[in-house]
């Protein structure tokens, strides 16, 4: 399973090709990709948020949330994880029949999960909380999930690169609908008792 994270991050093509070839069981097992992956980032920004804090502006003073606070948050943030990718994956079957394309929803999951690879690696910067540090990682990991959206749709859904193109900017349109829901349920969820709780 992880040697498909390397090669999603080295040779994306060859990687889609291997991916887009394996038999249902196979696509099945990697059901568990999202979920042994989302494990880093939220393991990263609990130990980042308790033991190494952050500081504010040209403040000197460490900023750190409380164990249970963040471990609370961690979890949370793990489920959105998973969550977002299992909501975009459903949409990528639903969408695939309008393009032309044979799927299934673990074809959807395989593919949105895949996609998340950059930005689960990119949690590792949680462990030391820099704002711009993380910002800039960020970006550059929101820009190889699309640019893998969009090589990897055509090639795993086998479709013509055109139509590709247009399912995967479809695609992108429903990723930023699941990323407003998400800060959605963040504000909700905070009001209802998971804001967070800062050390003294």
């Amino acid at each position: 399973m992880f040697q498909y994270s390397v090669g999603i991050m080295t040779r994306p093509d060859a990687a889609w090709r291997r991916l887009a070839d394996l038999d249902e069981t196979s696509q099945s097992l990697m059901l568990l990709y999202p979920l042994i992956w989302a494990i880093l980032p939220a393991v990263s920004w609990y130990v980042g948020t308790t033991q190494v804090g952050w500081t504010i502006g040209s403040a000197e003073e460490v900023t750190r949330l409380t164990e249970d606070s963040a471990r609370l948050i961690s979890f949370l943030f793990y489920s959105g994880m998973v969550s977002c990718v299992v909501a975009i994956g459903y949409f990528i079957h639903w969408m695939a029949e309008t393009y032309g394309a044979h799927s299934s929803f673990v074809r959807g999951i395989l593919i949105a999960s895949v996609c998340a690879t950059p930005l689960f690696l990119a949690g590792a910067v949680g462990f030391y909380p820099v704002l711009w540090l993380d910002m800039l990682v960020g970006v550059f990991a929101v820009c190889w999930s699309t640019y893998l959206l969009y090589t990897g749709i055509p090639i795993v859904m086998g479709i013509p690169e055109t139509r590709g193109f247009l399912f995967a900017s479809a695609v992108i349109a429903v990723s930023l609908v699941v990323l407003v829901c998400l800060l959605v349920a963040t504000t909700l969820l905070w009001e209802w008792g998971a804001m967070p709780t800062f050390t003294d």
